[in-house]
């Protein structure tokens, strides 16, 4: 017969509890696109609506493994979220700031005509 969670979860050891909380939250703070995608409750084509592309491309660019940060940056914004590069070194993490930047340039230069 099936137990309801609750009941095991409570029979677990608080250190099982935790390191089960542990993994749920590693879990959810690393996954791919389309992952990504399905936690926030869209599917391709509501996406690619949003991305005013097809579907398939939303399909391919799920699949790469290697993309222009601009792609990337835009598909996360259509998500509802907005993409930070952070470098990891030995002594600290440092963000990467000229990504975000990628359209100020543009900007820059219109107003110095």
């Amino acid at each position: 017969m099936a137990r309801k969670y609750a009941e095991l979860r409570a029979q677990m050891s608080p250190e099982s509890r935790a390191r089960s909380e542990a993994l749920a939250k590693k879990l959810l703070a690393e996954m791919p696109l389309h992952g990504l995608r399905q936690a926030r409750g869209l599917s391709q084509d509501a996406l690619a609506k949003r991305l005013n592309v097809k579907q398939p491309s939303i399909a391919k660019l799920e699949q790469r493994t290697d993309m222009y940060i601009s792609t990337l940056r835009d598909h996360i914004r259509a998500l509802g979220g907005e993409l930070e590069v952070i470098a990891r070194f030995p002594e600290g993490e440092v963000k990467i700031t000229n990504f975000s930047q990628i359209e100020a340039p543009e900007r820059e230069e219109a107003q110095d005509d």
